[in-house]
């Protein structure tokens, strides 16, 4: 079986371009052949800010919405996060979304496909890789930035993707699936009950 590979709109506010960004790459993914993408959109599980009573190390989660987010992220074995720039940082969409759970990203690598103006997101790149790092991921130096967006989208909103994307995002895939392997046996702890406390 191929390797699991959830592809994350991290953008949940009205107007976005984020699910044009993610289904080409979703559609990119499942031409590369490697991986088993899944879409996921953000939007569609309406996390409220964490209000979960119990620290997510315990996966206790009393809330509808944090099972479902839960099931979700444990489905995955890799991450490929679609993301905007919001004053040099990730949507705050996705900070929450990460700070939801704790041991289900565990060991899982992460990618990142980002969006906007003349930075193409790097900038939120490189502050949820911070974050992701403490989750025990592995975010990989490759990626596909995709500067001054808007000027690759036609008139009914769809991504035309220039080469240098489709390049960067083989690339991307190409490493992530090393690491998705590399990291398989470790990804199998998640599965474990925790240690209660001596």
């Amino acid at each position: 079986m191929k390797p699991k590979l959830h592809i994350i709109i991290a953008s949940t506010r009205p107007g976005r371009v984020g699910p044009s960004v993610a289904q080409w790459f979703n559609d990119f993914a499942a031409e590369h052949g490697k991986f088993d993408p899944v879409l996921v959109d953000l939007a569609e599980f309406n996390l409220p800010i964490f209000d979960e009573p119990e620290h997510p190390m315990k996966q206790n989660y009393h809330h509808a919405h944090t099972k479902a987010w839960a099931e979700s992220v444990s489905a995955a074995d890799a991450f490929v996060f679609v993301t905007p720039e919001y004053n040099y940082a990730p949507p705050p969409a996705l900070v929450n979304a990460l700070n939801y759970l704790s041991r289900e990203w565990n060991y899982a690598p992460a990618g990142f496909v980002s969006y906007g103006g003349i930075s193409g997101g790097l900038r939120s790149v490189q502050v949820a890789k911070q974050i992701v790092t403490t989750l025990k991921m592995m975010p990989i130096p490759e990626g596909v930035p995709m500067p001054m967006v808007f000027q690759n989208m036609d008139e009914n909103g769809k991504l035309k993707p220039v080469e240098i994307y489709k390049t960067s995002a083989a690339t991307m895939l190409d490493e992530l699936l090393r690491w998705t392997e590399a990291l398989k046996s470790l990804r199998a702890e998640r599965k474990r009950p925790m240690k209660a406390a001596a």
